[in-house]
């Protein structure tokens, strides 16, 4: 064939030019676009568009992309009309692609094709929305533009045609662009989290990194198009697949597939996609309803305040024993279908009322659901390409899990804890999980087979990786909590760095199931060790690493763990194992609650018992298979590619790319403002909330948030809110209210500590937080925040303390000594929003009100408290109430207003109230204060939703300013 030439067009062709000034005039429109509005930006409004919340000129000097783009004219307007005029020549790009990678048969390239038209349209959205015109669309856009860029990305390396200068300019752009999102991440956090003056400067130059990468990678296609030209005949046979390059059409292929993975050779259907979607689904509704049973048995022990018998159906997961009685074994085996939809009752549950009856349907559910999969993987067990299917849809619904927690403030939607009043997605979950359920389980029969090794070891490492998968990997901000130490931050935060622990599980999923004799050796059995000792032992980002290593060889021994132990005795691997399980699961609970259960005290704060006794039974896993592999000859192994697994790690990515996605809409904006800042006003308040479970057995974060919005709270300290125990779900409470309210958040000390939990939520930013534990020779330990906030401009110290038992008498005298002393040292300003056991007037609550605090009463004539306390020294107290719980815990919610001096008048009336009790303790009415010193009328009377002013009926006021001042 000869080509033609812009000389010699085609006949009957009217007009015909090469297809690669399409490339080239998307490149330089595109180009034009952001390079002029940065132009004109920096002409004409330098330093406003370089100003962000924090810093100006000349601490930050560079503008971000989104800062040049956005809402001024004539920068604005510049980059509309460029990136208008893209559009033409981006969807005649994304029309040229597919048809020269367009094959018979291949479904590929229809889907990148549909990939590129769905960036073009979110493109337009994130550019013509701007963040002022409506803050959530323009981010479901961005986002969503974002996410698509990974499958648009790795799709033009799979597809690209046989020229190797091509495939190498987009192997080298993608990973730049990949690559420059690990700093841009980075200095975002510095800059928003840390507030680094110059960090948002060095993330504007990664930004703009990403559009030049961005606009690079596209431009490649003019390698490509330049055998092409429109009205579009193939010149150069490309799109038929010939190969002029000299370079084999092997090698090209390894290489493209090295880029991408091997992801996108796999052979599509319809059925085998649907098929992994149910797998998966069905393994997250697995580890859904296991990790919803502890939260339905902690409900009882929190009422009886003690052990209440209820604990017992912890034992609902050794239903596996079961199958030591053939006729059992034989009719589970055969019936599967029947034995996971009856399984499907743990979802089934939040239709039950009763926590009793409802705690008995869930353990019903974990009963068959354990048993069911026992039974399938036993009945697996001679297909090995079957089996691994049903291990990774097991283990990649414990990564689903965990992302759907992380999007839903780490409660799962399906949970028997939830329903459509506190944001669950019950009826949905069950439906999807009877489909799932339907279309994956199946008998196909199966051959005894019973290969050399200990069953007895199999169920030992069984119930070691169960306990680090539930207890440390069934959310990503557990390990996060437990290497957290307050203010300034110096560690991970949840968001967004929970998504390095679906990262880890990610790669050690995926590095178990390509190498499971390397991942199986001491070696690497003794790093996982080291990892789970730095997890113990240390804070901050170094206790983290050790964590994600950790992360990383849970998921990568899972694999062959369960294969060993599927192609044994599943009454021993499983019902052993689970039963090993659940004594693992009470140690990891006695430890804090060692006050509660007989021998309590020989476990106290002993997490790294339990630590070592997990990795204690994963080694005896470990020295079965390699006692196992020793008995056969050694065979060298090597990535595996087929079909089931490709499929499953598409599974994973896309749940990672759904994690980050969630990530970003849930990142912390930072910008919080008090509610009453014009009147220099703190509202503060101490509520005691009972772990986030009402009294009928419902999360209550969502009524939580109600009341303290309602109230227009400032800072409010949380006690028994350490929820990140298998016992309590592994959640976070405050993940949500920081969220939604709008304020910072210091969790206090970790689940590692010991204490059942102390957390601070503050509109103030916190410049600083100590966390402490007070002295508790007997009973339970005593949690303390103190943390410094900047209000209005002066620093205020914040206490936030639960004292001990009743019980323990000597505890709670020490423990006031300790805390008296803390308050008295410091030179500022102070609130203490606390839990202290004691009577007023009595005890040792006159050494919290002493000369040695400096600190003053709220009310000393709130003569019916016993617990809630909140006292204060050189603020002017202004409002005091107590509002009723209704049903969401057991405690009131106590709140009090405060006026922080600044002026040097102020300070002054402040140290004339501070020694004239007579002036401070001067009530009036509420008339007589300013309006922004009251409290919401709307609690007035019967108040709403069974929350109102109580005790006093109404708040009380103190004396205003010129009161004082008389």
């Amino acid at each position: 064939m000869v080509s033609s030439t812009y000389k010699d067009k085609p006949s009957g062709a009217l007009f015909a030019f090469s297809a690669k000034w399409v490339s080239y005039a998307h490149t330089i429109v595109a180009y034009t676009a952001f390079i002029s509005a940065l132009v004109v930006g920096i002409s004409l409004h330098y330093h406003k568009i370089v100003k962000n919340e924090f810093y100006g000129y000349p601490q930050e000097w560079f503008p971000s992309v989104s800062a040049t783009i956005g809402d001024r004219y004539p920068e604005r307007s510049f980059f509309q009309l460029f990136i208008a005029l893209t559009s033409g020549p981006r969807f005649a790009l994304v029309g040229l692609w597919y048809l020269l990678t367009a094959k018979p048969g291949k479904v590929l390239p229809k889907f990148v094709a549909g990939v590129g038209l769905f960036r073009t349209f979110t493109c337009g959205g994130w550019t013509y929305v701007t963040s002022t015109d409506d803050h959530d669309w323009h981010d479901i856009f961005m986002i969503s533009y974002l996410v698509a860029t990974l499958p648009w990305t790795l799709g033009c390396i799979a597809l690209s045609p046989a020229n190797p200068k091509a495939i190498k300019y987009r192997n080298y752009i993608a990973s730049a662009f990949f690559g420059t999102l690990i700093p841009l991440v980075y200095y975002f956090i510095q800059h928003k989290v840390h507030r680094v003056a110059g960090a948002y400067t060095t993330y504007a130059f990664f930004e703009w990194s990403l559009i030049l990468y961005d606009v690079a990678f596209d431009a490649v296609t003019v390698l490509d198009f330049s055998t092409f030209e429109i009205v579009v005949r193939d010149v150069g046979g490309l799109s038929q697949g010939v190969n002029k390059s000299g370079m084999s059409d092997v090698a090209l292929e390894e290489q493209k597939t090295k880029a991408t993975g091997g992801i996108f050779n796999i052979k599509f259907t319809w059925r085998e996609t649907f098929d992994t979607i149910a797998e998966v689904y069905h393994g997250y509704v697995f580890w859904s309803i296991l990790t919803g049973l502890g939260l339905v048995i902690w409900y009882f022990p929190l009422w009886f305040m003690g052990i209440s018998g209820y604990e017992a159906l912890v034992m609902s997961t050794i239903s596996p024993l079961l199958l030591s009685i053939k006729p059992v074994r034989s009719f589970v085996t055969n019936h599967l279908r029947i034995c996971h939809f009856l399984s499907l009752a743990g979802l089934l549950a939040y239709r039950v009322e009763s926590p009793i009856y409802r705690l008995f349907t869930v353990g019903f559910g974990v009963s068959m659901s354990c048993l069911s999969w026992s039974a399938q993987l036993y009945s697996e067990n001679v297909h090995e390409t079957r089996l691994e299917s049903k291990i990774l849809a097991w283990l990649v619904g414990l990564v689903l899990s965990s992302a759907a927690k992380f999007a839903w403030w780490t409660n799962n939607p399906v949970w028997p804890i939830m329903h459509a009043e506190n944001g669950g997605q019950n009826e949905i979950g069950l439906l999807l999980a009877l489909i799932a359920a339907w279309r994956t389980i199946e008998y196909r029969g199966r051959k005894e087979r019973e290969p050399g090794g200990s069953a007895f070891l199999s169920a030992l490492g069984v119930a070691g990786l169960f306990f680090g998968l539930h207890s440390l990997l069934s959310d990503s901000s557990t390990m996060i909590s437990w290497v957290w130490e307050g203010y300034p931050v110096r560690g991970p935060l949840a968001v967004p760095h929970g998504w390095f622990t679906i990262a880890a599980m990610t790669a050690g999923l995926l590095t178990g199931l390509a190498y499971p004799s390397l991942v199986s050796t001491w070696s690497v059995y003794g790093i996982a060790c080291v990892g789970a000792a730095i997890l113990t032992l240390y804070a901050n980002w170094f206790g983290y690493y050790g964590g994600i290593v950790l992360a990383f060889y849970l998921m990568a021994i899972a694999g062959p763990f369960l294969k060993n132990a599927a192609k044994r005795s599943p009454a021993t691997t499983f019902g052993l194992g689970f039963f090993l399980y659940n004594i693992m699961v009470l140690f990891h609970v006695w430890v804090v609650a060692y006050a509660f259960v007989p021998g309590g005290p020989y476990v106290r704060e002993h997490t790294d018992w339990v630590m070592i006794t997990m990795m204690l039974l994963i080694g005896a896993g470990v020295f079965n298979l390699t006692c196992t592999s020793s008995r056969g000859p050694q065979t060298p192994q090597r990535p595996n590619s087929s079909q089931h697994q490709r499929y499953h790690t598409s599974a994973l990515a896309l749940i990672n790319l759904f994690f980050l996605a969630m990530a970003y809409l849930r990142f912390p904006t930072n910008d919080y403002v008090p509610y009453h800042a014009d009147s220099q006003i703190i509202t503060a308040g101490i509520w005691t909330i009972h772990f986030s479970l009402d009294n009928d057995m419902w999360s209550s974060e969502k009524r939580i948030r109600n009341l303290l919005k309602e109230l227009e709270v400032d800072v409010v300290g949380l006690l028994e809110s350490d929820l990140q125990r298998i016992i309590m779900g592994n959640r976070d409470t405050t993940q949500f209210l920081a969220q939604d309210l709008g304020m910072y958040v210091d969790y206090g000390p970790g689940p590692n500590k010991h204490t059942w939990g102390a957390a601070l939520l503050s509109k103030f930013p916190i410049v600083n937080s100590t966390h402490h534990l007070l002295p508790s020779p007997v009973g339970e330990l005593a949690p303390m925040i103190q943390a410094t906030l900047d209000c209005y401009g002066e620093l205020v110290d914040v206490f936030v303390f639960h004292s001990g038992q009743e019980e323990d008498a000597e505890d709670r005298r020490l423990q006031s000594e300790y805390a008296s002393k803390l308050m008295g040292n410091s030179p500022r300003p102070s609130i203490l929003l606390s839990y202290l056991v004691t009577q007023p007037q009595q005890g040792n609550y006159k050494t919290y009100v002493s000369d040695l605090s400096g600190m003053h009463d709220v009310e000393p004539g709130d003569w019916d408290r016993w617990c809630e306390y909140i006292l204060y020294k050189r603020l002017q107290r202004v409002a005091y109430a107590r509002v009723s719980r209704s049903t969401i815990t057991d405690t009131e919610l106590q709140v009090a207003k405060f006026v922080v001096p600044r002026s040097q008048e102020e300070k002054a009336l402040v140290s004339i109230l501070e020694t004239n009790e007579l002036a401070r303790d001067w009530k009036v009415q509420k008339d007589k204060v300013p309006v922004g010193w009251r409290f919401p009328a709307l609690f007035r009377g019967k108040g709403v939703r069974g929350h109102c002013y109580h005790v006093f009926d109404e708040p009380y006021y103190y004396s205003p300013k010129e009161l004082g001042q008389e």
